[in-house]
């Protein structure tokens, strides 16, 4: 049982870096010109970068409790997988959605936060 939880835990911070991929990705496919592409592929990712690491990492002072931590997890987990799905890329919208769904059902249930 105890290498499922750690296999768990490896995977939330698997899902977390496609997190960021993934909105790198949407902004180097949806600027317009040259400029906006290099500004959203990014910007995007720092902004989401800096928001986890202020309020949703681990080690985080201003870590927000629950259900708004969750709240705001859930939030950026769900615009990483529209932006997926803006792309194009639906398949993987909704392999990605249900992986972070049973990542987080299984964190929850292990009471791994």
């Amino acid at each position: 049982m105890e290498m499922l939880k750690l296999f768990n835990r490896g995977l939330r911070f698997l899902l977390e870096l496609c997190g960021l991929i993934v909105f790198g990705y949407w902004g180097f496919q949806t600027g317009d010109n040259m400029m906006m592409k290099f500004l959203l592929g990014l910007g995007v990712p720092i902004l989401f970068a800096v928001v986890w690491g202020t309020f949703l990492a681990p080690k985080s002072t201003r870590r927000l409790r629950e259900p708004w931590r969750s709240l705001i997890e859930l939030i950026i987990f769900a615009l990483a997988c529209w932006a997926l799905y803006s792309t194009g890329a639906v398949n993987l919208s909704v392999a990605f959605g249900g992986i972070y769904i049973v990542n987080k059902i299984l964190t929850v249930l292990w009471r791994q936060q």
